[in-house]
């Protein structure tokens, strides 16, 4: 059995490391931040992805911890309802799925199911990869270097291991994103409210899991020929600054944004590379293949990537080669459809005009019918579109 590591304890790095801890490889991974990061938006199971989750066993304790929600509106700056989208639209398969959980509850989830198994070293990150023909040195910021057979990227857009051993690969979508607890209004009866607040702003709330708490998100697209900031102050200060005096709930939602622990912000982008692994190193989930949040499948992608890499490193009998080749041959159609974005892509997520605003509420509030029903279902079809290779050499939970 190897010895691999995994860079990343989000969501595809404990998700890869179910599968190869059970399979009884011994599996280190490793997390440049000091705790499981619980922030974060809530996240859909549709499709091959839940599918994933229920071989792993978990979608009991996952369903306890789903989001209850009735579904998504678009509002007005007064708070109007000018669209709704209910959750079971689409089969319960639309923008608002049948099942959503908040990020940092199934990344609690999957780390409860491989903390006994696996060795997760927090506060650390990968400073150095150097392999050969037998295996890998890596070098760490905090702790001595050491040697693996494998090494597994699953650390996200800014992925290090990507950076090291791939090169970047990332194409920006233009749009700084946000997420954040906010006290619970007390209104929103299980609706996910969002404002298209023009000039390229999209405030939202929605229900939490706590009561009293919600969660809420301001996007913005940036200015052009403005670079998103890359400190977390920075970023609150320029979404201060650009939804100053928006009306509706924005200005409870920045108040919150400036008093939250679990501030998080990522800028929209996309990861295409040509191939997923190099040598003995191989990258899964946003690492690999960002499809972006404003597809829905982040999620998906980095369950089956996890559950076909570790299935296909199973069946090759260590030759670790032909693993990664077929691991890209089965996720790569799946991968690319998933990264097709939504119909207008960031500027349906953030309209700049007001003329905009309207046509993309109209959409909306059409949703069901023709000619929008067949392309969103189209959109909301790709989480299921592929069939699953069986492992029977991968133990289920």
């Amino acid at each position: 059995m190897a010895n691999i590591l995994i860079s990343g304890a989000g969501i595809a790095g404990p998700s890869v490391a179910f599968w190869l801890a059970g399979s009884g490889h011994r599996v280190v991974v490793v997390e440049r931040s000091a705790d499981l990061r619980l922030g974060g938006q809530a996240v859909d199971l549709r499709g091959a992805g839940r599918t994933v989750i229920e071989r792993m066993g978990l979608l009991p304790a996952i369903r306890t911890l789903a989001l209850r929600q009735r579904g998504m509106s678009w509002v007005d700056g007064r708070g109007r309802v000018r669209a709704r989208m209910g959750v079971d639209a689409f089969d319960g398969e639309g923008f608002i799925s049948e099942l959503e959980i908040l990020r940092g509850d199934i990344a609690s989830v999957l780390f409860d199911a491989t903390r006994d198994a696996v060795e997760y070293v927090f506060d650390d990150t990968i400073t150095e990869l150097a392999q050969d023909a037998d295996g890998v040195d890596v070098a760490f910021a905090r702790t001595q270097r050491q040697r693996f057979d494998l090494v597994i990227g699953a650390d996200g857009l800014g992925s290090v291991v990507r950076n090291l051993a791939f090169g970047d690969g990332k194409r920006s979508l233009g749009c700084l994103i946000s997420w954040f607890t906010a006290p619970d209004p007390g209104d929103l009866d299980g609706w996910y409210e969002m404002y298209l607040a023009g000039s390229g702003r999209n405030a939202s709330i929605r229900p939490g899991r706590v009561a009293g708490e919600a969660k809420a998100s301001l996007g913005l697209r940036m200015p052009r020929g403005m670079a998103v900031p890359t400190s977390r102050q920075e970023q609150k200060e320029l979404l201060a600054r650009q939804f100053d005096g928006v009306g509706w709930r924005v200005p409870q939602l920045m108040s919150a944004m400036e008093n939250a622990t679990d501030f998080a912000s990522a800028e929209l982008g996309q990861i295409h590379l040509p191939s997923w692994s190099q040598g003995r190193v191989a990258l899964i989930g946003d690492a690999a293949a960002s499809p972006s949040p404003l597809t829905g499948l982040g999620t998906s992608v980095a369950l089956v990537q996890a559950y076909v890499l570790a299935g296909e490193l199973l069946t090759a009998n260590g030759d670790h080669r032909r693993a990664f080749a077929r691991y890209d041959q089965v996720c790569r159609p799946y991968v690319t459809s998933a990264q097709e974005l939504p119909p207008g892509g960031a500027a349906g997520f953030a309209p700049r005009s007001e003329l905009a605003i309207r046509l993309q509420t109209l959409g909306m509030r059409y949703a069901t019918r023709w000619p929008m029903r067949p392309m969103l279902e189209k959109q909301f079809s790709k989480a299921a579109d592929l069939a699953l290779p069986d492992y029977p050499a991968v133990p289920e939970s």
